[in-house]
């Protein structure tokens, strides 16, 4: 009778879960997310897409901007307009400084709030996913909204990702809610890469002293607690920000910089990380 049990509920429970399903065209997905807002997870997530393609002009590389309700992939990019539909009704990404990038934003207007209810934001998320023309990518990074609610959920359970990266600041309240985001990805045995220490040195550019404002090593001491590996630190600079305000990251901007160095420094170590990806 007990196996009977066990085998049923197994049986119940591998038909509950949706079966992940590719993404045509793409070869690995790799979604940046962070526990809570305002790490700086989406000029992170631009600067790492950029610094991939950069690594190795070889590969092609896709942005989808998968924050609903702030999307801010269309600015950074430089990119405005309503995609364009392929003849089988899929929407073609924009595309600028050779990443292809698909966002809510190039859907709505600029200044339009969207006020959605869970479902409603669930179909937009399955449309960003599903019905888009990405054509040949060997990377598609995902820009994750911060949290760890219904859209980290449901992309996590959809498709194959190859991996996750946790974007978190060394401050204390930053950590709490990125160590959630690290458990929530485990939960859906989407494997972690590694974290990241975003804004995590200040140097002030008149007398070179640093300032850890943020505080100095959070992140590390997160990621010893939680067995992962510290990709890569990214100064408090403010040409990384002012060049994703401008529309013009710091990375095809200022590639010598140490803000660019940076990214590129961790596009390697997530590309070092990565499954071998399928033929």
């Amino acid at each position: 009778g007990d196996e009977a049990l066990t085998d049923r509920r197994a049986r119940i429970l591998s038909r509950g879960l949706p079966k992940k399903k590719p993404i045509e065209g793409v070869k690995q997905v790799v979604v940046l997310a962070s526990g809570k807002g305002g790490v700086g997870k989406s000029t992170t997530a631009v600067n790492i897409a950029l610094a991939l393609a950069a690594n190795d002009s070889t590969k092609e590389v896709g942005l989808l901007d998968a924050d609903i309700y702030g999307p801010s992939i269309p600015k950074m990019m430089n990119l405005k307009g309503n995609p364009e539909l392929t003849s089988k009704n899929l929407m073609r990404p924009l595309k600028n400084y050779g990443i292809a990038c698909m966002s809510m934003g190039f859907l709505i207007e600029e200044t339009a709030p969207v006020v959605w209810r869970g479902l409603m934001v669930m179909s937009a998320v399955e449309k960003l996913l599903r019905q888009v023309d990405w054509g040949q990518l060997d990377y598609l990074v995902i820009d994750m909204p911060p949290g760890t609610g219904d859209v980290q959920l449901s992309v996590s359970q959809n498709i194959p990702i190859a991996g996750a990266v946790v974007i978190s600041t060394p401050q204390d309240v930053a950590l709490l809610d990125a160590r959630k985001g690290a458990e929530m990805f485990r939960k859906v045995h989407v494997p972690v890469l590694g974290l990241v220490q975003n804004m995590s040195v200040f140097q002030c550019p008149k007398c070179k002293h640093e300032t850890h404002i943020f505080g100095a090593d959070g992140v590390r001491d997160l990621a010893k607690t939680l067995g992962l590996d510290v990709l890569g630190d990214i100064p408090l600079h403010v040409n990384i920000r002012e060049t994703c305000d401008s529309g013009q990251p710091v990375v095809v901007s200022q590639p010598q910089s140490d803000g660019a160095k940076a990214y590129l420094k961790i596009a390697m170590e997530i590309v070092r990380r990565l499954p071998v990806p399928p033929a």
